[in-house]
Formats: C-alpha cells, sequence, structure tokens
C-alpha cells in the first residue's frame, strides 16, 4: 500500500561516493521518521542513519562524517549521501519509512524498500 522505490546503488573505488535515493508512494498521511539500513553478507541488519520529521538525524557511528541523510518533503524522498566510501561499506542499503497511511482509520505504517546494491571496490 505505502511503497518504497530506491535507486543510486552501484559499483564505486573506495574513496568515491554515491547518493542513494527512496522515494514513498501510496496512501501516505505523514511521515514521522525516514531511515536506511544495511545488510553485508553473513551480517545483521544495522541502521546507518536515520531522520526524523523535525529534522533532527542520527548515525551510526562507522558513518558519522562521511554519510549525510536527508529528506524532501514535497517528494517524500529521503536520501543518503555517502563520501569517502570504504569496502566496508559494500552491502545491501534498505530504506525504511514510517507514519501514517490513509484507510478505513488512520493507520501506522513501516515500510521497507527492496534494497539496492553498494560495493565498494578496494
Amino acid at each position: 500500500q505505502v511503497q518504497l522505490v530506491e535507486s543510486g546503488g552501484g559499483l564505486v573505488q573506495a574513496g568515491g561516493s554515491l547518493r542513494l535515493s527512496c522515494a514513498a508512494s501510496g496512501n501516505i498521511l505523514r511521515i514521522n521518521t525516514m531511515a536506511w539500513y544495511r545488510q553485508a553478507p553473513g551480517k545483521q541488519r544495522e541502521m546507518v542513519a536515520g531522520i526524523t520529521s523535525g529534522g533532527n538525524t542520527n548515525y551510526a557511528d562507522s558513518v558519522k562524517g562521511r554519510f549525510t541523510i536527508s529528506r524532501d518533503n514535497a517528494k517524500n524522498t529521503v536520501y543518503l549521501q555517502m563520501n569517502s566510501l570504504k569496502p566496508e561499506d559494500t552491502a545491501v542499503y534498505y530504506c525504511n519509512v514510517k507514519g501514517l497511511k490513509v484507510v478505513a482509520w488512520n493507520m501506522p505504517f513501516d515500510s521497507w524498500g527492496q534494497g539496492t546494491q553498494v560495493t565498494v571496490s578496494s
């Protein structure tokens, strides 16, 4: 019902940059939080960055100073600017959007994108 479309993944050399985008669509009444997670092979999914409706952000220690999360409320889109990429950043990156959707009752939602692969060569 609430769909997330991710884009921006790819292959870059260490030290390079990528910008991930995630656009939310559907019966959205309000978006509260938007976040990026990642999962590398053999490892648990971890939160990379999050942003609240008030614009507050938080980052995993491993990406602080290198990644920046932002949002465009008019487009219901969240971005993750990734600079100074390291091979350790290689993972599938998933966006997550939480808010309220329009049904018979205003209902919460917690939607996940399908993931976009980021591969960083050494």
